[in-house]
């Protein structure tokens, strides 16, 4: 398939980007070419890498997958540094604001394609427009209430945004792996598809929505994701600052 390369595609080491000639972007989280495991690194360069999808016109569609079968399995603690360190956190917080508001303002039909375990930034998923999930996939929260940290790095905002004020709170207090076919039932996942077939599902989604005009594509999304946008600007940063009291007094905790 000919492909249309952007100076920003090599920037990451987290992320690889490929765009055919229709315009349709896939930004796959990779590790290694593997399943991702978030880190300080990728936390980094998904600020950037969002803002620079989000001002490429060139891209008409984007969907957002993992490799290896997977979309985000785990998080590299010890990449971050002492979170207990001010300094650190206000990284750390900056960056947590900016990734998810530059998700946020991607001004194109967002897909979120999804195999395997989304244990760690499902919000980044159901920042989409639509999510096809196989049938093995599971969302789950690996990295706050069951680490002992907070929920505030919009996990919250946007899970009770898509599926409910009491789901998510249950969601994230007792975090279990929650089925693709489950999060159908709540609204979360738009189609459940078999396990290794995610991406063709999403490709084909993109194509027909390519059959729209582009302003109407453009203004669908802007229109779609204006409310929670609002509840992004609202909570984020809040949010960020009570999971980085959170982290510093279990970092407290262990010494």
């Amino acid at each position: 398939m000919h492909t249309l390369q952007a100076d920003y595609f090599d920037d990451y080491t987290t992320l690889k980007l490929t765009r055919d000639a229709k315009g349709i972007l896939v930004a796959q989280f990779h590790r290694n070419g593997g399943p991702f495991i978030m880190n300080a690194q990728a936390h980094t360069e998904f600020v950037d890498a969002f803002y620079r999808i989000s001002q490429d016109r060139a891209n008409k569609i984007v969907i957002l997958t993992g490799a290896g079968g997977e979309f985000i399995t785990d998080v590299e603690w010890p990449s971050f540094g002492d979170v207990s360190d001010p300094g650190v956190w206000s990284q750390v917080h900056d960056e947590g604001v900016q990734a998810l508001e530059n998700l946020a303002n991607i001004r194109v039909p967002v897909i979120a394609a999804i195999e395997g375990r989304a244990h760690v930034h499902s919000e980044y998923a159901l920042l989409a427009n639509v999510i096809v999930a196989s049938e093995g996939a599971t969302f789950e929260d690996v990295a706050h209430f069951a680490a002992g940290v907070a929920p505030g790095d919009g996990i919250f905002t946007i899970w009770s945004y898509r599926a409910g004020a009491g789901r998510a709170e249950a969601f994230l207090l007792n975090p279990q792996p929650l089925s693709a076919r489950l999060a159908n039932e709540w609204g979360v996942v738009a189609e459940v598809v078999p396990n290794g077939k995610a991406l063709h599902r999403a490709r084909e989604l993109a194509e027909l929505y390519l059959k729209a005009p582009e302003v109407t594509r453009r203004n669908t999304r802007v229109h779609f994701i204006q409310p929670l946008k609002e509840r992004l600007v609202r909570e984020l940063g809040y949010g960020l600052s009570l999971e980085g009291a959170s982290s510093a007094d279990l970092v407290k905790s262990k010494k």
